[in-house]
This record gives structure tokens, sequence and C-alpha cells, in this order.
């Protein structure tokens, strides 16, 4: 079994896995999840065993325990120093002992020493942790099991990595089972892996199960999105106190999540900023030359990321300025210090970027993030940082302190590709810098989560939000999470309150309101209710391994995309020009593009380019809406009056029926 985590010995060998049991448990916009793993020291003298656990960067352990034999061990929570005292101690003196710890480079990894394990001696670990899911750019939630607990199969000896394995070969089983409750309707849940058709649990289908099909395979991540009915409205989800704690206190009070998602008006946020320096950092480490996903023939992640890189610089605002950096081992940088964006500027980087190759060695982020914040600010340009990377790097700690010291200037989104990147670096860098983050994983492209970033860096600020709570007379709450300083489009806040008084009898009559200000312009949420959400008890089903010999085939590259073919012959200014290259992109020849023009070269080539991405890729639209706005900004400025017969034209040429207005002209 190839994996660097799970209980693995001193000297980094694994322990062999018998078997893995996951409980999942989703409230709304948290996730709960319960993990056995049992393991068998099969060597014939005892063994001293780490077990390595990775978690989301934001989880939090609420339990863990082991039993080894018939003796089972409830961890505490101790300082640091006296728990290995303690663990120390007690190894000594020929005790079993279990130690866990935090890593302190990198928050998302847990390690925990278990001590000797006896020969032929079992030893169960029970964890349990909690965490936010993540809002996709489809409004989506996505969980994703950790891979100590889907670990990746490979037979002993194998030179090259499989995709599939017989089930005999697999010497542990897998069950999983997941409960989702929410105060809306469940719509549906999507997988990377084959589901078992969902099970509603009562008639408005607020509750309901998720299972694995029969036959799972270990060559990826079991990755859920959960879409609720109606995702922007507010919702609030009360939790009540455990009864064995003392009223008062945190764990014997009841607790509130207030979850809002919410939508602007699209008449404000049709409006963009046309500053800003945007900083692109891209990871050109080895790995980065991997396939995009399991699939085979597919992009590589590098290529994927060139891609990408010509959508953002397409899509930049005249008037902003940019700079790309690239590192591995050492780092790059394109120009010395962000130059202005202009059709000069952006070639020269174009050219840059499609010779970037994943070959740069490893991941070290810390020192070009030195570098680029050594940079001085350009006055009434807000620096806008964009991280790009598919690994995970030793001193995670290190680097999102640099971050959160220098957040007063400047915003950090950032994008997790493939499924070894660091949730804690990813998410970690995107909270420290006040951004948003995005995960890029299986068969999703990373273009149009990408380009909601940038729709998000472009957008007016969401300033003086204020929460108010209107809660009975002799029931108060004390808000837990940190204030709410920004607000985005399509960006999901959570606030996390402790209520006291008599709250179960006032629950029915409590109201949360929100308002903020977006560019003076007051918002007002309706009043939302708090609800109760009572507990499911069903017992999970086991789903045992079933997996087929496939043969292996060599990932070749797919054909350029018409629409990235399309958007590479945009000018800075957002204009197209009439040349072969321009017709061959709209699928027509030099000779029937040229026989339709009318006066105005330039105003003919650019509306045609419309209406081919609005006629036909309507389906990337995430992908190409803010470079066609700055293409039909360019129109409206040359104020020429051929543009009515220019419509016409073209969508006699390429076959559609659209309007002016449907160009945004």
């Amino acid at each position: 079994m190839m994996n660097c985590c799970g209980l693995i010995t001193v000297q980094k060998e694994p322990v062999p896995l018998q078997s893995i049991e996951v409980e999942l448990e989703v409230r709304d916009h948290v996730a709960t999840v319960v993990s056995t793993l049992k393991y068998q020291n099969k060597e014939d003298k005892p063994v001293e065993a780490v077990f390595v656990f990775p978690l989301p960067g934001d989880a939090a352990v609420c339990h863990f325990s082991a039993v080894i034999g018939q003796k089972e061990i409830v961890a505490e929570v101790k300082e640091k120093q006296e728990a290995r005292e303690e663990y120390d101690d007690a190894l000594s003196s020929g005790q079993q002992a279990f130690l866990l710890e935090e890593s302190e480079q990198s928050p998302d990894i847990f390690s925990m020493k278990v001590g000797g394990l006896a020969p032929g001696e079992s030893a169960s670990i029970r964890l349990e942790y909690v965490t936010e899911l993540a809002v996709q750019a489809d409004d989506g939630l996505r969980f994703c099991l950790p891979a100590v607990l889907n670990p990746r199969y490979q037979p002993q000896g194998a030179s090259v990595q499989v995709f599939s394995v017989p089930a005999s070969l697999v010497p542990y089983t897998l069950c999983f089972c997941g409960r989702l409750f929410s105060p809306r309707p469940i719509c549906k849940v999507e997988s990377s892996c084959s589901l078992e058709p969902l099970q509603y649990l009562n008639t408005d289908q607020t509750q309901a199960t998720v299972k694995l099909a029969a036959g799972h395979k270990f060559d990826r991540d079991v990755e859920l999105v959960i879409y609720y009915k109606d995702a922007h409205q507010p919702t609030a989800v009360v939790e009540a106190g455990q009864t064995s704690a003392e009223t008062g206190t945190l764990m014997g009070d009841p607790v509130v999540m207030v979850s809002l998602y919410p939508e602007f008006p699209q008449s404000v946020m049709s409006s963009v900023a046309s500053c800003g320096e945007f900083v692109f950092l891209l990871d050109r480490s080895g790995s980065m030359d991997c396939s995009t996903s399991n699939s085979r023939e597919q992009e590589t992640r590098i290529s994927s990321a060139r891609d990408t890189l010509l959508l953002l610089l397409k899509s930049l605002p005249m008037g902003c300025y940019f700079n790309i950096y690239s590192f591995g081992s050492s780092y790059e940088h394109i120009f010395p210090q962000s130059v202005e964006y202009s059709e000069k500027s952006m070639e020269e980087a174009l050219k840059k970027v499609k010779g970037m190759e994943a070959d740069l060695g490893g991941t070290e982020i810390l020192e070009p993030l030195k570098h680029i914040y050594s940079q001085r600010c350009i006055p009434s340009q807000p620096r806008q940082l964009f991280v790009f990377t598919d690994g995970e790097v030793g001193n995670t700690k290190e680097v999102l302190d640099l971050v959160k010291k220098n957040s007063g200037s400047h915003r950090c989104f950032s994008f997790g590709i493939g499924e070894g990147a660091s949730s804690a670096l990813i998410n970690g860098l995107a909270k420290e810098g006040g951004g948003h983050a995005q995960f890029i994983t299986g068969t999703d492209r990373m273009q149009p989560k990408v380009m909601q970033s940038l729709r998000f860096a472009l957008q007016p600020a969401v300033e003086d939000i204020s929460v108010t709570w209107g809660l009975p007379k002799g029931v108060s709450v004390t808000v837990l999470s940190p204030p709410i300083t920004s607000i985005f489009q399509g960006q999901r806040s959570l606030i996390y309150g402790q209520l006291t008084g008599q709250v179960a009898a006032a629950s029915s009559h409590s109201e949360t309101c929100l308002w903020f200000y977006l560019y003076n312009h007051r918002f007002d949420f309706d009043k939302f209710s708090v609800s109760h959400m009572d507990a499911l008890h069903q017992d999970h089903a086991k789903i045992f391994v079933e997996l087929c010999v496939e043969e292996v085939e060599t990932p070749q590259q797919p054909p350029r995309d018409p629409l990235l073919q399309l958007v590479s012959l945009q000018k800075a200014s957002g204009c197209w020009i009439l040349d072969p290259d321009l017709a061959a992109a709209l699928g027509k020849t030099s000779e029937e593009v040229e026989k339709s023009k009318p006066a105005m070269v330039g105003v003919w080539a650019t509306i045609l380019a419309l209406i081919w991405l609005h006629g036909f890729k309507m389906d990337a639209k995430e992908e190409w809406e803010l470079l066609a706005m700055k293409a039909a900004s360019w129109l409206r400025a040359q104020n020429a009056p051929c543009v009515p017969e220019c419509v016409d034209a073209g969508n006699a040429l390429l076959g559609c029926n659209l309007q002016k207005d449907a160009l945004m002209l």
C-alpha cells in the first residue's frame, strides 16, 4: 500500500490494515466524521508504531481513543510538553501509551505514537473530528474523505501505478455511511465514486442517507458534493448542550450556527473594478506534470494552469498592473516588478507562459511570497494574489504567518490542484489573506473556478457588515466566531454563537437579521427562524470491495479547446482583429468572413467573436464572461453606427439568432 499515512513503524514501514469504518454526519454546512481503523502487527517482534492522520486544515478533533488487546485508552487534552513527558514515562516503564499531536508545521497532519505493539496483536483506532464544508462554484458543498480513510492500494512489487486491482488482492475492507440533515430540502449528492441512490428519510426531503455503491475502487478520493434547495437563503441550526456538562459553559450551553450565503443584485455586481495589481504565483514542481485526474487521456496540471493563465490575462481590465511568478525549488518572475497591463506586456507574458513546464523541482513557496511582499504596493491599485499549487509544504505555519502579517496590503485567492494539495495550506492562504479558496480535483476544470475568483477580486467591496440577533427576553447570545470583514458574491460565511437562557422554549420565536452596505447601497436579508434538528439513529451498512483489473493506457494530450483558440486571439483592449486565425477559430474560411464584413473591420471581428461565444459556448460562460464584458465595453467606446448591421450579418454567417442586448451592447 503506497501511503505515507495510517499506522506506520518508526522505520516508516506500514502496519497491515484490516478494516476501515467511516460514519459521516452532515448538518447543513458542517460535517462530523467518525472513523475506526483496525491494524495488526504481523511481525514476530514488538514494533513501536505511529499513527499519521491528515485532516482538513480547519478541522477540530473532538474524540480520540485506541484499543490494544482488551485495553482501551481515551485521549485527554493536555499541554504539549506535559503530554510528551507522561508518554515517555509510561513507555519506559513497559506500559502501553498513546500520544496524539498536531504537526507544528502543518495543522492538517495529526500524528499519534501508540507505543509498543506486541507480535500478532491488533490495534483499533477511533477518531472523530468536525469540519466546515467548502462551497463550490456551483453552490455545492464539498466533502472529501482523507486518504488514510480511503487508501490507494497498489499490489506489492508493482512498478507502476494501477487504476484498479482484483478485490482478492486488497487485504482490507471499507464501510462508509453518510447521513445528511438540513433545514432545507436536499436536492442531490454527486460523487467522484459510484453511489447508491439517495435515500430520503422524511417527506420534506431534509434528511437522507448516502452510501458507496458496491465495488468501490481504491484509486481515487471519496468525494461528495451536496446540493441544497434555495442555497442562498440564510439558515440557522441549534445544537443542544451536553447534559453532563455544567450550564454556563461552552459544552453545557446550546450553540447556534448561522449560515450566510448572499446573492447580490445584478445591477450592482455587473460593475467591475478597472484597477488593481494582480500577481499570479504558479507551482512548477515536478508533480504538476501529472494528469489532472485519474481518467485516461487527460491534460496535465501544468498545461491546464497555462490555459488558465491565458484566460486570466485576457480578462484583466485595462489600466491594471500584473506580474507572474512561478516556483519549485527556486522561483522566477516574468517582470522585475508588476507592470501596467497593455497589449505589449500581455503578449510578452503569454509568450513566457507558453514555455512554462513542471521543471523547477520541489515546492518551496515561502521565498517567492517574501519577494512579492517586499515589492512596494502601487497607489490606488489594490494587490490581489492568486496562488496555484498541487502539493504540500513542510513549513505551512511559517507561510501562513507571512500571509497574515501582510494581510492589510492584499487579498489572497488560493487553488489546490489535484488530490494531494494540502487543505491546511490552501484554506489557510485564503483565510489569512481575506480571499477565497478553491479545490480542483477529479474531473473538475480549473478554468471556471479560477475565473469565479477573478470575479470576486474585481467585485465592489462589501462594507459595514453587521448582524443583529432578535432574541426573546431572557435569552442572550455570545458570538464565538471572528467578525465578518468581507463578503463576496457566491461566498459562504458562518457565524457561531453560544446561547444562554430559556433557549428551548424560545427557539421558535428567535430571528436573526443581517445587513451591510455595498457602495452605499443598503441590503437587508429577510428575517429567518432558527430550526432544531433531531438526531437520526440509522444503522449503517457495510460496503465491501470488489475491483477488477483494467488495462493501463498511456495518457495522450487532448486537442486544443476551440474556446481557448478564440480567446488567445483577443487583444488586451478587448477587441479581435479580422485575420485567417480568427476565421479558423470560428469554423469559417477567410473568404466567408471577408465577404460579409461591413465597413469597420475591428467592430465586425469583435462582434463575430461575441456571437460565437454566446451562441456556442454558453455552457462555459463562467470562463469567458469577463473577457466578453471587456469586448462589449470596447465596442461601446467605438460608438460605431454599424453595430446593428454587424450583429445581423454575424448571426447569418454563424447560424445564430442573437439580439444586440444579449451581447451586452
